[in-house]
């Protein structure tokens, strides 16, 4: 298959390097070597003879209005481009934050998206430009691994507050399950599908610095008089990714959080083999 990758990052190179691993052409493409969304003229240079387009640009932890242009423009200029040529599939990244829910319930793919931040009601109304396309929606949970993991860092560095009584649900992924979901839905979804994209075990923010203060023989962190303000909202959820698994046949390589991290803390030389998960 002929494979282009918007948004040649943190997931589209580590997927780039997969897909041309197993044989397909590939072209991954970002702001770097002069490929921005947001203008259509650079995508229009791209040519339409492509059999799969994947979109995972970020918004590089942009405000609302950043994410107006980059999600809700970005796609727009996608549709244009796109309309009427021959591609079987087109992957977009959204996030689990289109769900608004806020008393751990579990959320599935059926559940409503009805954030209340402003940052994640644009993702939800960039979803829904995508429908009639030939698009299969990935809602991503929060992305980690090499380098990348924003609570497991700010914990490193001392910065990191437990919010409230610690009980909020935090849903995570592994870079590289990230990567596996995409190919899986390359190769086994039917456009129009929409799948969650996250581990097996959601994680109270309370267990997640208990197991890291275990692991690493470190103190817990302060609990936090205030819950900190948070660009995508204050959600409380707990994400189902029974439809990844079981349509797709997605199997994790990091089904929860202790098998990632612990690659991740003998990766940085901070606990030595063996540690438990």
């Amino acid at each position: 298959m002929r494979v282009l990758i918007l948004g040649a990052g943190y997931v589209g190179v580590s997927l780039s390097v997969e897909l041309a691993g197993q044989g397909h052409e590939v072209y991954a493409a970002n702001r770097n070597n002069g490929v921005d969304i947001t203008k259509l003229a650079d995508l229009k240079k791209l040519g339409v003879d492509w059999d799969w387009v994947v979109n995972t640009v970020s918004s590089s932890k942009g405000d609302a209005e950043v994410y107006r242009r980059v999600f809700l423009g970005g796609t727009r200029n996608i549709i244009e481009w796109l309309y009427g040529s021959l591609i079987q599939k087109y992957v977009y990244t959204s996030s689990t934050s289109v769900y608004g829910q806020t008393a751990g319930s579990v959320v599935d793919e059926t559940s409503p998206t009805e954030p209340t931040s402003e940052t994640s009601k644009i993702l939800v109304e960039t979803e829904q430009l995508l429908r009639g396309f030939p698009a299969i929606i990935l809602r991503v949970a929060g992305i980690y691994g090499p380098a990348r993991g924003h609570l497991f860092h700010q914990y490193l560095s001392g910065q990191a507050v437990i919010t409230g009584d610690g009980s909020r649900y935090i849903n995570m992924i592994h870079r590289d399950d990230v990567v596996r979901a995409i190919v899986a839905a390359l190769e086994r979804s039917k456009p129009g599908e929409t799948y969650n994209v996250a581990d097996d075990e959601p994680v109270t923010e309370l267990a997640f610095f208990q197991w890291l203060s275990k692991t690493l023989n470190r103190p817990m962190p302060p609990f936090a008089a205030e819950l900190p303000s948070r660009k995508r909202g204050f959600t409380n959820k707990r994400i189902s990714n029974r439809k990844l698994r079981e349509e797709l046949r997605c199997e994790l390589q990091y089904p929860n959080f202790r098998i990632g991290y612990a690659s991740e803390i003998q990766r940085l030389g901070l606990k030595p083999a063996g540690l438990e998960i």
